[in-house]
Order: structure tokens, then sequence, then C-alpha cells
């Protein structure tokens, strides 16, 4: 048998080994299909913001330090004619679009609080914040017959929050002026309800990767 002295040091050397073979949290590139890049949770007095990844068809919640969101090449349009177009560049260049509507070899990408109970924030309303862009010029915008309204955009004159609903899942379109890098840094704030409390994500950072 074993003498105690013996069984601590094999029971540290299989703990020792079990962490060594741990795997490390591997960055997932995801590159077409369903996925809400600010999916928005309250739970146990927290606010979380993560990527929810639907493009397996399969719903998983990845932290979003984990994630790279890539635009292909396939996301080129050429900026229309027209002073409403203006923010995405001049008429005629080209930008990198990931669209509101569905398209195949594209991500579909938008934002999702479906995770937070109606009646826990001030008016079921939650603000989220563009902090920050690094890689270049970034926006959000919807389009409505048509016509587009911007709902983010990184130049200094451009809009920066947006008031989302609890239980809203929304897609947008989500636009890039230039191949590259970028980081997309959100936050997520909501007072709760018969409070003046400020419950909030912190800045969470969003990696896309913009291929020419």
């Amino acid at each position: 048998m074993l003498g105690a002295r013996a069984v601590v040091a094999l029971v540290a050397t299989v703990v020792a080994l079990l962490a060594t073979a741990a795997p490390a949290s591997a960055a997932v590139t995801l590159t077409s299909g369903h996925v809400d890049v600010i999916d928005v949770n309250y739970a146990s007095g927290n606010l979380a913001v993560q990527v929810r990844d639907e493009t397996t068809g399969t719903a998983v919640e990845r932290s979003p330090a984990d994630v790279v969101l890539q635009v292909p090449a396939a996301a080129k349009i050429t900026v229309p004619g027209g002073s409403q177009w203006s923010f995405l560049g001049a008429a005629g260049s080209t930008v990198w679009v990931l669209p509101q509507n569905q398209v195949a070899g594209l991500l579909w990408a938008g934002w999702n609080a479906n995770d937070v109970a109606t009646g826990v924030f001030t008016n079921n309303q939650l603000t989220f914040e563009l902090v920050s862009v690094t890689g270049g010029q970034f926006s959000i915008y919807t389009t409505t017959l048509g016509n587009p309204t911007v709902r983010f955009h990184s130049r200094s004159a451009g809009p920066k929050t947006q008031l989302v609903s609890a239980k809203a899942h929304s897609h947008a379109n989500w636009a890039f002026n230039t191949a590259g890098t970028y980081t997309v840094t959100f936050k997520v704030t909501g007072t709760l309800a018969g409070t003046t409390t400020t419950k909030t994500s912190g800045n969470v950072s969003f990696t896309f990767q913009v291929l020419n």
C-alpha cells in the first residue's frame, strides 16, 4: 500500500497533469449565418454581454474575446449616390456591409435582449453605447423602403447611443470602409426600475476581420 506522503504526491502529480492537458480557450472565426453580436443577459444582479453564435443552427454563447467576426470580399458594395448615403463614404467608393437581411455566405449580424426580463429596467429599456472603434470607419444602419437610418457611427459627429427594449431582437447593416482588423467596443447600461441604480456591462470589445 502507498503511504500517505506517496498518495499526496500522486494526487498532486495527477492534478498537475490534468491542468496541463486542459485546452486553452481558442478563438472561433465566424464566417456566415445568424449571429447576435451583442447578446445581453441580466441575471443575479449582473448585466453581461456575450456573442450568441447560431451559425451552425444550435445556439452557443461565446465570450466576445474568443470570437473573430469575418467580413469577406463578398460583402463589398458600391456606395450609392445621394446625400443620405454619404455616411458610408463618397458615392462610387467601396464599402463592406454585413446586411440587415440574411444573405448566404455572409454573417447575419444583430443584437439580442431576449434574456432581459421585462419590468427589470426603467421603461424596459437599455442603452447601447458605441465607445470606440479602431481599424477604420464603422457604422451600423437600418434601411426602410430603401432609406437608411444611421444607428451608430465611429466619426466624432456620428450617433453613439441607441435605446434597446428588453426582449428586443434586431438586425441591421454593419458597415466597414476598408479592409483590415477592427476592434469595436460597446457598453450596455440600464437603470433598475424604481431606483437610481445603474447597471453596466462595462466595455466589451468585438473583433471584425474585413477581407479584401
